[in-house]
């Protein structure tokens, strides 16, 4: 059976970070389903997601399913024949829409009766007519948990669709699938390449919009490609990199470009947790350290452009980054001017649950709980209380409240 390479990609406007693995991965996994039921073989599947695209790549996908076996169970046969024997129409309706004759059915018993019986083949039908539907079901079936509009058109999809590449082999199967026609055509990085590139073969995909898109495709290759920037960059000192931030910057760039910038070194005042929540969690900056591993004044962004003018691309990210950190300080100052205590009388302004009060309720319970636990335990029953009364207490303070996720650390 013949068989040919495929390539499908999608192209959008930029797709939520957070979701682009798990978009990518139900993709080819929906395209993968879709050709197993349908019982057309392949020899490999790749897939592959940058924050405008998801792809996937099918080597030697055959062209067309295999003989398919087709078994049909008809009318009973008191429905099927009249008194005389003669075929009702019911017998001749089941015979012709399995495109033979009545004389040319067989019979089965299954329970209490006995049915007339078509058992056939059919040609399968070609890869290229089917793959339309696989597609569109694979991405009917994406996990987006809110879908959008857009223009004058009523389909909805994660984010607006601008083309769609659908190439088996050399030719272009022709669809239209989310309000876009199919092509080959694809477009490169938004500001280096923003010309239409052609695609010619589904094998030379990646090669085409590395080498003339500047796009690395391949979410692996350009994880690898992230974190040796950013290890290139932060030669001054050691890079604080972790799998979740690595993961949501490399799915915020098509090309990866590692700059170093620095911050006032007065900041540094501020607690670890708070220099890094600011740079990793609200930037999106991979924080650096010494070798004995206290934090420096510096830290490393991702671009996703090469910059004619890097000292005008870092110095715009060290003074985006400057008020959030004196928002930090200027916080966390006033914070410090009472006692944690003192924000006990606070919780009891702020719900926990309509049906079970407020935080100061809750604080309230935890407090009688933790202190019996220490009696029955012999521990420290007033330590044990005033933990439980001051664990809560940090949702009331500013610092808590401009960074929610410090929640739990500030106290």
């Amino acid at each position: 059976m013949s068989a040919r390479d495929l390539l499908v990609e999608l192209g959008t406007e930029e797709l939520p970070p957070l979701a682009l693995r798990e978009l990518e991965n139900a993709f080819a996994q929906g395209i993968r389903g879709g050709l197993g039921a349908a019982g057309i073989g392949f020899a490999a599947l790749k897939s592959y997601a940058t924050p405008r695209r998801l792809a996937v790549l099918i080597s030697a996908l055959a062209e067309t399913q295999p003989t398919q076996a087709q078994r049909r169970r008809g009318p009973p046969l008191n429905a099927a024949f009249d008194a005389s024997g003669q075929p009702t129409r019911a017998a001749t309706a089941f015979a012709e829409s399995c495109g033979t004759t009545v004389t040319h059915l067989g019979r089965v018993k299954e329970g209490k009766g006995e049915f007339l019986l078509f058992e056939g083949s059919k040609p399968g039908a070609t890869t290229a007519s089917l793959l339309p539907g696989i597609i569109q079901t694979s991405l009917d079936a994406l996990p987006v948990p809110k879908r959008m509009r857009w223009g004058s058109g009523s389909v909805e999809f994660v984010r607006p669709v601008h083309w769609l590449v659908l190439l088996f082999g050399q030719e272009v199967i022709p669809a239209r699938i989310l309000d876009t026609d199919s092509g080959r055509e694809t477009r490169g990085h938004r500001f280096h390449a923003p010309a239409a590139l052609l695609i010619d073969s589904p094998a030379d995909y990646a090669a085409i919009l590395e080498s003339k898109g500047k796009v690395l495709a391949d979410f692996a290759s350009r994880r690898a490609r992230v974190h040796a920037e950013v290890l290139r960059a932060g030669n001054m000192g050691r890079p604080l990199i972790t799998d979740e931030l690595l993961d949501e910057v490399t799915a915020l760039v098509e090309w990866p470009v590692g700059v170093a910038g620095q911050f006032e070194a007065r900041f540094l005042e501020l607690p670890r947790e708070v220099l890094i929540s600011t740079l990793q969690e609200h930037q999106r900056y991979f924080p650096v350290e010494d070798a004995g591993g206290a934090l420096l004044p510096w830290f490393i962004t991702v671009s996703n452009i090469e910059s004619r003018d890097v000292a005008k691309l870092r110095a715009g990210n060290e003074r985006v980054v400057r008020p959030r950190l004196s928002d930090a300080a200027f916080f966390y100052q006033q914070d410090r001017k009472q006692p944690l205590a003192a924000r006990l009388a606070a919780l009891d302004s702020v719900t926990f649950q309509a049906k079970l009060g407020s935080i100061g309720d809750k604080v309230r319970r935890v407090s009688s709980l933790a202190a019996a636990l220490a009696k029955i335990l012999g521990g420290d029953v007033p330590a044990a209380r005033q933990a439980a009364e001051l664990a809560k207490c940090d949702l009331v303070t500013g610092m808590v409240g401009e960074f929610p996720d410090l929640q739990g650390i500030m106290g």
